[in-house]
């Protein structure tokens, strides 16, 4: 737990939480597309970036993930 020189001020994790919560909201739509694209049997050749845009997003989900949490911590 952060001690109170580490609290984020409240409107500003609000706002920080609202952000995240938004970010979370638009990579379930890519997690969603990319699921139902590879699903379809793309080509060949777009194997490839279907598997790196899954990746990224799943990448970018764990980031989310550790900066809601960080909010959780600090506020």
């Amino acid at each position: 737990m952060a001690d109170a020189s580490d609290k984020i001020p409240p409107e500003l994790a609000k706002q920080l939480r609202t952000l995240a919560h938004d970010l979370s909201n638009a990579l379930e739509t890519i997690v969603q597309a990319t699921y139902l694209i590879s699903q379809a049997g793309p080509p060949e050749k777009m194997r490839h970036w279907v598997e790196l845009i899954d990746q990224a997003t799943k990448d970018t989900v764990k980031i989310n993930q550790k900066l809601r949490q960080m909010l959780r911590d600090r506020s």
